[in-house]
């Protein structure tokens, strides 16, 4: 295979994960202005910054029965932006126009509403699950103008979580560029276990999957394989998305959930047994159909992988960050790391 150009798109990085408690708003507030001044956004954009996670953390106290607010720095090739997440488990919204009202609030909070959210934010979302739970994102770009990128017709991202008590996480992701019009080679890595060494397998993964010149999913593989071999070894899913073909290619090792989702259902790309960097068999490439509307969904076993897409109604119109942001908070189990990375093809 001839080496390729590509582009870093996104990869995992920190996420700094806030539960629901009456110190909440404040903690909120404090991460994501120290995240805003480092990326050097205008004191304008802090301030709604700050006031949005107010408005989010007030409403998870008010509302949720359980919820957690992440809060990252995400990269968009060569842009960045604070994004905020607010993700609880019901009792979710049943009237989303009125919630998106400016001035509706809960009782007690600022009354500005989550309609004041999307006005502030340079990009925000909301999708809700009645008697399930919510999922609303904020997200602030850096830049003179604040604007976001011009979107193509993949939307990658992804989301991590370490497992309680634990200050690294295990799992990572990774997207980038390949070879043919607008496609995408996307990661899903689960180090073994958890902790230090875990995060480690995984970091040497990601970094082996970025310097990758190859763009077949089987050979990418091999060459993350052989970049574990001094590590603990970890469950790895290579993935190539080709919206021109509307088809998505995969290689994978291990543990690693990967599946087409749709409003039409569900279609699985296995993974062969094994452990990146102790035991790979020889890498096998399954492939599946990505009509516009789908979107390929990959994470690892810190997800349970028992969710269907009909559980989520009109959740693949919307952006990757929300798509990835409520499955994980419906499926999701605090007795381990978890990650999740998805891909999905916008209708035109």
């Amino acid at each position: 295979m001839e080496p390729v150009n590509s582009t870093l798109v996104a990869e995992a990085g920190d996420v700094h994960w806030l539960r629901a408690d009456v110190a909440l708003a404040a903690a909120a507030r404090r991460q994501a202005g120290q995240l805003a001044r480092a990326l050097g956004l205008a004191d304008t954009q802090v301030a709604n910054l700050e006031l949005c996670v107010t408005e989010m953390a007030t409403n998870l106290l008010k509302y949720a029965h359980d919820g957690s607010m992440a809060l990252r720095i995400v990269r968009v090739r060569d842009r960045a932006a604070v994004e905020c997440l607010s993700l609880d488990s019901g009792p979710g919204i049943s009237n989303l126009p009125l919630a998106l009202r400016d001035g509706t609030s809960a009782s007690g909070s600022l009354g500005l509403g989550l309609g004041t959210i999307a006005r502030m934010a340079d990009v925000s979302g909301i999708h809700s699950l009645p008697g399930r739970g919510t999922v609303v994102q904020a997200r602030f770009w850096a830049g003179p103008d604040g604007s976001e990128p011009v979107p193509g017709p993949l939307d990658a991202g992804g989301l991590t979580r370490p497992l309680g008590g634990e200050q690294t996480c295990g799992d990572t992701w990774a997207v980038r560029t390949a070879e043919g019009p607008d496609a995408m080679l996307l990661m899903m890595c689960d180090g073994l276990g958890h902790g230090p060494l875990a995060a480690q397998a995984s970091d040497r993964a990601r970094s082996a999957f970025r310097g990758s010149h190859r763009s077949d999913p089987a050979g990418i593989l091999q060459e993350v394989h052989s970049a574990l071999r001094s590590t603990r070894g970890a469950a790895v899913a290579i993935a190539l998305v080709e919206p021109a073909a509307q088809r998505v290619q995969l290689s994978g090792a291990g543990n690693i959930a990967a599946l087409v989702g749709s409003p039409d259902g569900r279609t699985g790309l296995p993974s062969l047994p094994g452990i990146a960097g102790v035991q790979l068999p020889r890498p096998r490439t399954f492939e599946a159909a990505l009509p516009p509307g789908a979107a390929l969904i990959m994470h690892s076993d810190g997800l349970s992988d028992r969710w269907k897409p009909a559980d989520f109604p009109g959740l693949f119109a919307h952006d990757s960050s929300i798509v990835a942001a409520q499955i994980f908070s419906q499926a999701a189990v605090r007795r381990d790391d978890a990650g999740i990375v998805v891909a999905v093809h916008r209708r035109p």
